[in-house]
């Protein structure tokens, strides 16, 4: 069952159904986790690891970096909402 983990197209798939929760759930918590699986995906295809919990670890620590410039790059962005200051009804 572990060997599945070692073949690129199991981390494609993973990506995908990370990026369907995104999707469901948005906050992009769960999109570092995607990129994070399809850089290993890309990894695994290039280079052939055997080491499972290599791999998890390099998963985690991938989702950790995407997550954490996904969080720099959309922390910049506006919401784009205009704070009321003043009511129209009131004189």
């Amino acid at each position: 069952m572990a060997d599945y983990l070692t073949l690129w197209w199991v981390w494609i798939c993973i990506a995908l159904a990370l990026g369907v929760v995104e999707l469901l759930a948005p906050g992009f918590i769960f999109l570092g986790f995607a990129i994070g699986a399809v850089i290993v995906a890309g990894i695994v295809a290039i280079i052939s690891l055997s080491n499972i919990p290599a791999l998890l670890a390099l998963f985690a620590i991938l989702s950790l970096i995407a997550w954490i410039a996904l969080k720099a790059v959309f922390r910049k962005q506006s919401s784009g909402a205009r704070i009321v200051t003043r009511d129209i009804n009131e004189n």
